[in-house]
Parts: structure tokens; sequence; C-alpha cells
């Protein structure tokens, strides 16, 4: 039986007047391709359904073909009301900044995340992708990254960004409040933390290594 992933994406467009973000096509093209490259099969789910908006400063002349080419998959996503983690082995969450602002209060999705936790699936994120675990709760009450080694987009990065002051949040400083082991690499360094069947890592360069960490617990 092929192994299958969800990957759930941001509906989230708009950072402040006239600054567009969404997903970021390398966090969503490496793992697409890494996981489908694999036999896996994939869906492809967002909050609202729909598109997938991609973030403009995440294309330009240097990027791959094959990133380009998987661009539809994000033209017409299944909403999040309609999947159940039972359905799957895995649920991986990339980024972009449009995850700070429509995944951490969907509660949909925080219930997906405790369902694939607690069933002992893996639950995978990727630089902002982390956004959409801040809200999300174990059974008992607990945040799910309360007291685990996680990793994601560094306060530090995105102060380079200049986008910090924009934000609702900053996610190393929200993940750590909520009772995460937050480690840090230097910026820009391709990065990730495993804690048992949960996977993050820090960057866009992180993205391929968190990818192989999913595929080699899954197997």
């Amino acid at each position: 039986m092929a192994k299958k992933v969800l990957i759930v994406v941001t509906n989230h467009t708009e950072i402040y007047k006239g600054k567009s973000t969404g997903i970021w096509l390398s966090e969503f093209a490496e793992a697409y391709l890494g996981f489908t490259n694999k036999g896996y099969v994939v869906t492809v789910a967002s909050p609202l359904g729909g598109r997938g908006p991609i973030d403009p400063g995440s294309v330009d002349a240097n990027t791959p073909e094959e990133f380009l080419e998987v661009q539809p998959y994000l033209d017409n996503t299944i909403q999040l009301d309609g999947v159940a983690a039972e359905d799957f082995d895995a649920i991986f969450l990339p980024g972009g900044h449009g995850t700070m602002y429509d995944l951490p209060n969907n509660r949909t999705l925080q219930k997906l995340l405790r369902d694939f936790y607690e069933a002992n699936k893996i639950v995978a994120a990727v630089c902002h992708g982390p956004a959409g675990l801040v809200g999300a709760t174990l059974s008992n009450g607990q945040p799910l990254v309360a007291g685990k080694r996680v990793n994601a987009f560094t306060d530090r990065e995105e102060a380079d960004t200049t986008l910090d002051q924009h934000l609702p949040f900053l996610l190393e400083s929200k993940l750590r409040d909520l009772g995460a082991i937050f480690v840090a690499a230097p910026n820009w360094s391709a990065h990730y933390e495993v804690d048992g069947n949960l996977i993050t890592g820090q960057n866009p360069q992180s993205t391929l290594a968190v990818t192989q960490a999913v595929i080699k617990q899954l197997g």
C-alpha cells in the first residue's frame, strides 16, 4: 500500500496593503516532489479549499522548472473540513508568511494535528509551517509542542526579512511561550529537529531535510 501524505497550505494572500504573501513555493514543491517521487499519494488541503496562493517573492528567473510544474496542484486544494487523519500516514505543513494568519486559529487543523499526533502518525512542518502547531493541543489540554524539541523560522531570520513588525506574532517566541524547546541554528542554515513523531525545520533551506526525515520514518 502506498503511503499517504496530507499537505496543508495557507489561503492567506496579504501581509499589509500592497505586500502579497502566501505559500513559499520551494517548500511546497520540494516536499511534494520528494513524496511523490517516493510513490506516496499526496493530497493538498487548505482551510478554505480552492486556490493556495503562491508568495510572489518565492518565484523568480532561477526557480527550477520542476517547481513551476507542481503549481497546478495548488489551484484546487480540498477543504480541511473534508479530511480525516485516519486516511493518511503523515501531515506536512509547508511555510510562507500566509500560514501565520489562517493556520494558528483553525479549529479543524488543530483537531487534525491532535488526531495525527496521538495516533503516533508523523506531524511535520517547515519554516512558517509550524505556525499551524501554535493552536494545537493534546487531549490532556497541553500544547502539542510543550516540552518537545522544535525548530521553525527564527526571530532573527524574521528580523532579516524586515516583516517582523507587520506580523501577528513572532513564531519562535510564540513556540517558546508554549513551552517548546526551541533549537535555533544560524540564520538561513539547513536545520531540523525530530522529537518522536514531530519533525520540524527552520527555513526554506531545511525543506529537503524535513522531507527526507519524513520519508525515513515512513519507510
